[in-house]
């Protein structure tokens, strides 16, 4: 009876030890899991692809890699650039409209190693982005100011001067919620 009882024991434990390898098999033939992600929104400008980028393209510029994006937008770009600011010339950077509309069309961040992360701070441009920046303005300025920033004064503020909430000093930096 005691030897049956090893036998059975004995090939529990086997069992199990078997089971517990091949659920723990870790070597290097198996395929590596694989996680897929899809392209949904960029949005490295804020607004600028609400302005430009007409209803039935969203999703094609949503998801056109930024590489490729000037290519395919910024003619279309230029158009409604020029559509919404026939007088438009050069701009605060001395960009014309096709330079101008080919930067825009790329949708990408920019950000120097060298200069003061701003979006525009009076001296530099477009050399990145603080959370408390006025880009909308920066961005009213660049389309419709000229090239000193005076020209529309109606249409180069959007008068909003600060966050409602002050951002915090440590990170996540974000303002507190409501």
């Amino acid at each position: 009876m005691m030897k049956t009882n090893l036998k059975y024991l004995s090939a529990i434990v086997l069992f199990g030890t078997a089971l517990v390898f091949s659920a723990c098999d870790d070597d290097d033939n198996d395929m590596p899991v694989t996680t897929m992600y899809e392209q949904e929104d960029q949005m490295a400008r804020p607004a600028i692809n609400t302005v430009f980028v007409s209803t039935g393209e969203k999703d094609m510029f949503n998801t056109t890699t930024p590489a490729q994006q000037g290519a395919a937008f910024a003619t279309k770009f230029k158009d409604k650039l020029l559509a919404l600011n026939p007088g438009y010339t050069t701009n605060l950077l001395g960009l014309d409209a096709t330079t101008f509309t080919g930067v825009l069309a790329t949708d990408v961040l920019s950000v120097s190693l060298t200069a003061p992360t701003t979006f525009y701070d009076g001296t530099n441009v477009l050399t990145g982005r603080k959370l408390d920046d006025d880009v909308i303005t920066v961005e009213l300025i660049l389309l419709f100011g000229g090239p000193d920033a005076m020209a529309n004064p109606g249409l180069t503020d959007d008068h909003v001067d600060a966050n409602d909430k002050t951002f915090l000093n440590s990170f996540p930096y974000l303002a507190t919620p409501h």
